[in-house]
């Protein structure tokens, strides 16, 4: 009766290490998966600040830079935007 008590506690020993083992790849799994995207997402963030700078760059500062509203005339009627613009 005591082989057998000490054949299972040497299997619950083998088993728990073989559980320990394994939770500890899942961790380390997970640790390496967050690295990885941790590395792609500052690729992609340096890369958009990169694309950003150019085309700021490219497009120009000032008065007259695309994407401001300031230089628009969203105050005008339809008839004053027509003889302002369309009839030149």
């Amino acid at each position: 009766m005591n082989f057998i008590k000490i054949i299972l506690a040497m299997l619950g020993v083998v088993f728990l290490g073989v559980v320990a083992l394994w939770i500890l790849g899942a961790v380390w799994s997970l640790f390496g998966w967050a690295i990885w995207i941790g590395v792609l997402g500052a690729v992609v963030y340096g890369g958009y600040k990169l694309f950003t700078a150019i085309e700021r760059r490219a497009l120009g500062k000032g008065e007259r830079s695309i994407g401001t509203l300031d230089d628009r005339d969203y105050s005008l009627s339809w008839e004053e935007y027509d003889r302002k613009y369309l009839n030149k």
